[in-house]
């Protein structure tokens, strides 16, 4: 494992060896490339994007989300979101792990990383510092012979090679704890679904001058506090900790505003906040590039922006079927805002003439999506007929494809569904009981082949037990033998979702529930209706 890992640290020349990791699809990621508008209000790409991001699963069932916020750049973000995964998912982190065994192989990993980029760009630095030497002192660079041009343009590519920097946020998702570790400005928020409502909570801390953490820690360095709280840029960003930047790491002696420190001012040392226990939790985790909550600050003012930007996507969880699609619709919401705000001419116009690269990405913890609470239409019913949706267990792990299926069954239309006491219930009403009666001789002889047809069609897509929140139509009353066989199955009490949907959240612990219906349809089809 080790040599494995080290083959991989060696070059950048495998930047595509994350493809064959597996990609969690609880998640999902929206982007937009940085703008700069000209007073027309057209809006231009000032520079390549920078931002990058990570979703993956580890074979040992252990998570890791990242958002990275470049600039000067993308080698950094892309070299950090290569090596990281390089650092936490060849084994390094198991379900045996502490809290603290995390934290230390968190720290572990950044701290490689760090020094692997600063290692990487080190002969491109010897090489720079030879040419420089060639140059004749005092005079500028625009003076220069034609004879050594050849050298200023090689200069330029050096300076392109090596520069550049990273603000990074990861997440790591172990035995349902959830850890956090940040370097800059990026954030990380929980959104938890409370009986009060979204509760947001911001799960990290920005690294800038305005942090009075890390004020402290630069003026234990020996560094004015005040004046660097003045400033409030240091280099051209505001952030105090970050990866790469080998002038502000190497050259901070030569820096009027850092030179004064005893060691390195400017960390790429993450602090990690967690473990954030998950049990029981129905929300999303949320992260985000500074790029994002900046533009949104700009055009509506500091201070709210991720409780802003926590119920824009709240408002797409139930409009989206897909995860991606939620954040993107987010990502373009931000987007049109600041610049619909530039166009405005208002207030707040004169801080939104430009913004940067905007990545988001959420995980999903049992929120549910817009197609679960208004189910996808039908497909249109024979003559004579009635569709009755029926909702199985979905693994995102082994698809692609949404993250909600729903079966669609067409059944005669002959009399009313019995709901329990209330026989007169119909279609629209809620959920029946399991109940003995109420099905035609028509519906009874017809839904079982039907039902085990389409389960048999669609199991390759059913596998894994993950079950998503249930459309909102009624259930075909069961069978007490098929009844019984799945209460037999099922390690939860009271039954799962697919008999009582306010307990929709307990399938994914039942998956042999489906299975074992699977089983039944396809062998024994007239069990399943009484």
């Amino acid at each position: 494992m080790a040599a494995q890992r080290r083959s991989l640290l060696q070059s950048e020349q495998q930047p595509s060896w994350t493809d064959d990791l597996p990609l969690c699809h609880l998640s999902g990621v929206g982007s937009a490339s940085n703008r700069s508008y000209s007073a027309d209000g057209k809006g231009t790409e000032s520079h390549p994007p920078e931002d990058n991001w990570l979703k993956f699963r580890s074979e040992n069932n252990c998570f890791l989300y990242g958002v990275f916020n470049g600039y000067d750049g993308n080698r950094v973000t892309n070299f950090v979101a290569q090596r990281l995964s390089a650092e936490l998912l060849l084994g390094q982190l198991s379900a045996e792990h502490t809290e603290a065994d995390v934290r230390r192989v968190l720290l572990q990993a950044f701290d490689v990383v760090e020094r692997s980029f600063l290692e990487s760009i080190d002969d491109a630095l010897a090489e720079k510092a030879s040419l420089q030497s060639q140059l004749p002192e005092g005079v500028p660079q625009h003076q220069l012979p034609p004879q050594y041009q050849k050298i200023l343009e090689r200069l330029k590519t050096l300076e392109r090679e090596v520069s550049g920097g990273a603000m990074a946020v990861v997440a790591v998702l172990l035995s349902n704890r959830l850890y956090v570790a940040n370097v800059g400005t990026n954030r990380a928020l929980l959104c938890k679904s409370t009986v009060d409502g979204l509760q947001v909570t911001q799960l990290n801390m920005d690294h800038t001058t305005e942090n009075e953490d890390e004020l402290f820690r630069l003026s234990q360095l020996g560094l004015d506090a005040g004046k660097l709280k003045q400033v409030g840029v240091i280099c051209g960003q505001e952030s105090t900790r970050r990866i790469g930047d080998y002038k502000v790491k190497y050259g901070y002696t030569d820096i009027d505003l850092l030179s004064a420190a005893k060691s390195k001012p400017i960390i790429a040392e993450p602090e990690i906040h967690g473990a954030q226990p998950l049990d029981g939790v129905t929300g999303f985790l949320v992260l985000m590039s500074e790029g994002l909550y900046k533009a949104l600050e700009a055009a509506h003012g500091p201070g709210q922006a991720n409780q802003e930007i926590a119920a824009m996507i709240d408002t797409e969880f139930a409009k989206q079927t897909s995860l991606d699609a939620v954040a993107q619709a987010v990502v373009d919401r931000v987007k049109r805002i600041h610049s619909d705000t530039f166009a405005s001419g208002g207030e707040r116009a004169k801080f939104c003439p430009r913004h940067e690269d905007m990545t988001l990405l959420v995980r999903n913890f049992g929120y549910p999506l817009g197609e679960l609470s208004q189910p996808t239409p039908a497909p249109a019913p024979a003559a004579g007929g009635r569709v009755y949706p029926v909702s199985v267990p979905y693994s995102s792990a082994q698809s692609t494809s949404k993250t909600s299926v729903t079966l669609s069954l067409v059944m005669p239309s002959q009399g009313q569904l019995v709901n329990g006491a209330h026989s007169a219930s119909t279609l629209d009403e809620a959920t029946p009981t399991l109940t003995k009666g109420g099905v035609s001789p028509e519906q009874r002889s017809a839904f079982p082949g039907a039902w085990a047809a389409s389960l048999r069609t669609n199991a390759a897509s059913f596998e894994g037990g993950l079950m998503p929140p249930i459309s909102r139509t009624p259930f075909l009353p069961l069978r007490q033998p098929c009844l019984q066989a799945v209460w037999t199955s099922c390690p939860i009490q009271p039954l799962p979702a697919l008999f009582f949907r306010s307990h929709w959240r307990e399938w994914a612990s039942a998956p042999a529930c489906f299975h074992t219906l699977l089983k039944l349809a396809s062998t024994k089809p007239s069990c399943c209706l009484d």
